[in-house]
C-alpha cells in the first residue's frame, strides 16, 4: 500500500466561487476526520477565477476508494455538485516527496 494523491479539476458556475469555496471546506473539515485521509487542499486558478483544483492525499487507494463509494461522500459534496460546471478527476500513486529547507522568503 502506498499513498496515492487526487486530483480534481472544476470549473464553478458563474457567479458561484464564493458559495463553492464555503462549501468545500465545510465537506473537508468532515472529511479530514476519515480514515486514510492525510491532507486537502483548495487551489484556485490565478488567472481564472472559477477554475479550481481540488488536491488530496490518502494513505492508500483502498482507503481512497472506500471514501468514493461510501454514501458519506455523496451526502457531503451533493451541493459541490450543484455549483460547478465541469469537473475531471485523476489519481496518482505518490513516488517521492521532497520539502523545502526552512529559510528566508519562506
Amino acid at each position: 500500500m502506498s499513498r496515492v494523491r487526487t486530483v480534481l479539476s472544476m470549473r464553478t458556475r458563474e457567479g458561484c466561487e464564493e458559495r463553492f469555496e464555503a462549501e468545500w471546506l465545510t465537506a473537508a473539515e468532515q472529511i479530514r476526520t476519515l480514515d486514510g485521509c492525510l491532507h486537502q487542499d483548495l487551489i484556485r486558478d490565478a488567472d481564472d477565477p472559477r477554475s479550481y483544483l481540488i488536491i488530496s492525499d490518502w494513505a492508500d487507494r483502498e482507503r481512497l476508494d472506500a471514501f468514493g463509494r461510501s454514501s458519506h461522500r455523496d451526502r457531503l459534496l451533493s451541493i459541490i455538485r450543484e455549483l460547478r460546471e465541469s469537473a475531471d478527476r485523476h489519481t496518482y500513486q505518490v513516488l517521492h516527496s521532497v520539502t523545502g529547507e526552512p529559510g528566508e522568503g519562506r
